[in-house]
């Protein structure tokens, strides 16, 4: 291979002059092209404030978000009531007065009346490892580590540290409520009422049953022994069906409800689907210029599809909620609007892109208009229609979560209103994994239909 000298490639350069011009044309292109792009990243960063936003964002909060998705909490509540104290938890708690967690220990004052309910003088919570509190009516003694800290609480008026605040508790101000902080095990919140405890723990709490089950905190070994073989713990229905009614039924994570909800999201894109293709592929001959020479006709079909796909789908949602109310019925029908122009649209191209050969072939013997259609046309874009639309109802799949956040129905609207509570974060992250995991499925299955329509590996 032969390498030319700097005087040879100036002499050349001399000879062809356009042919060196073009290829510095086409470097200055280049270069305009990325300094362009580079100019516009940079004006973006500016007109949004990206580093003010970043820097102004709460990540402590997010963390605490992302936590939540993987781990639950349970919140005892420990008011002051003179000498005395009450301990309660959430309503739709698992826990209560009488049944604790075994994290929390109780030294009970004696009983007043027979069966009267006997309020705490002492409780003990232990946070992990070597971190406690210790909560009497008057003082909480909070332990993190080797470090303490003493609160002496006056009630109804103000919560006082006796020394400084160690680095991992805070307050606003003086006699003001103290917040202590464990990291991912939890935290506490000393006031002078009352002391919060958020005690943290992974994984998904009372997932298969919850408090209410016959079922809840016994071991998998001895819940089998019963669905198997034990005793009837309700006369009335078999160990196994109280098991599954207990499942479906779980009043925490709703198994029931959000299967059916994620069930209507899937009928709503799959009836939205049929339904769009259905109506777009007669719409579409009319539109074709080829099948159709009527040019009022087209444009009037063309501008048709137009109007219903320039509507966002999120939009027609809103639109039909307020129409029908919310349910799937909105949600159907603003895939099936949307659908019918967007298949109007590829289909009527399909059209006017086939072959003419065969539509002249079948023309030639004397067919009819129809059934020049029927075996010159459709056999050329039926296998293209059914890709299109197998694609489409995949893709549906996720739209219709979106469209059911605004009312329309479906998992969609399940899902808003867990994040709504800013508590439930873990059905969230339940929910999301169903989603996933259906789409998952719908994917595989429409690349599969595909490549045999086809006949050719798609590639998305």
């Amino acid at each position: 291979m032969t390498t030319l000298t700097a005087e040879q490639i100036d002499d050349i350069s001399k000879r062809h002059p356009e042919v060196f011009a073009g290829s510095q044309r086409k470097r200055l292109t280049a270069w305009l092209v990325g300094a362009g792009i580079a100019a516009y990243l940079v004006f973006a960063w500016w007109f949004f404030a990206v580093g003010s936003v970043l820097a102004g964002g709460n990540w402590g909060i997010a963390g605490v978000y992302l936590a939540d998705w993987v781990s639950y909490e349970i919140r005892p509540e420990i008011e002051f009531d003179g000498d005395r104290l009450e301990i309660s938890y959430p309503r739709f708690s698992s826990y209560r007065a009488d049944r604790q967690p075994d994290w929390i220990r109780i030294e009970p004052v004696e009983r007043e009346e027979p069966g009267a309910k006997a309020p705490a003088k002492r409780a003990i919570i232990n946070i992990g490892g070597a971190n406690t509190i210790d909560v009497t009516p008057g003082q909480v003694v909070v332990t993190r580590g080797a470090e303490t800290l003493v609160v002496d609480v006056i009630q109804g008026k103000s919560a006082i540290a006796r020394t400084a605040l160690p680095t991992w508790a805070t307050q606003r101000s003086a006699g003001d409520k103290i917040t202590v902080d464990f990291g991912f095990t939890g935290s506490a919140q000393i006031d002078a009422d009352d002391v919060n405890i958020r005690h943290r723990f992974f994984g998904w709490e009372n997932f298969v049953f919850d408090g209410h089950s016959p079922f809840w905190g016994k071991p998998a070994g001895e819940v089998f022994w019963l669905i198997v073989s034990g005793p009837r713990l309700q006369p009335e229905m078999s160990n196994a069906a109280l098991a599954w009614n207990n499942i479906w039924n779980n009043s925490e994570w709703q198994h029931g409800d959000v299967w059916t909800k994620l069930l209507q999201t899937i009928v709503m894109a799959f009836v939205g689907t049929v339904f769009a293709s259905l109506l777009a592929f007669p719409l579409a001959f009319a539109a074709a210029r080829n099948i159709t020479p009527n040019r009022f006709t087209n444009q009037l079909f063309k501008r048709f599809f137009d109007f219903l796909r320039s509507v966002d789908m999120l939009i027609w949602a809103l639109f039909f909620t307020r129409a029908f109310g919310p349910g799937p019925l909105a949600g159907i029908s603003a895939i099936f609007f949307t659908d019918t122009g967007t298949f109007g649209k590829l289909y009527s191209e399909a059209l006017e892109n086939i072959d003419d050969k065969q539509r002249e072939g079948i023309r030639s013997v004397g067919a009819a208009p129809a059934l020049v259609q029927r075996y010159g046309v459709v056999p050329q874009v039926l296998p293209v229609f059914l890709s299109q639309s197998l694609y489409f109802w995949e893709s549906n799949t996720r739209s219709a979560t979106i469209i059911g956040a605004v009312g329309a129905g479906g998992i969609g609207l399940k899902l808003w209103e867990a994040m709504r509570t800013n508590s439930d974060w873990e059905n969230v992250a339940y929910m999301v994994l169903l989603i996933l995991v259906v789409v998952f499925i719908f994917d595989n299955i429409s690349n599969a239909l595909r490549q045999r329509l086809i006949g050719r590996t798609v590639i998305d």
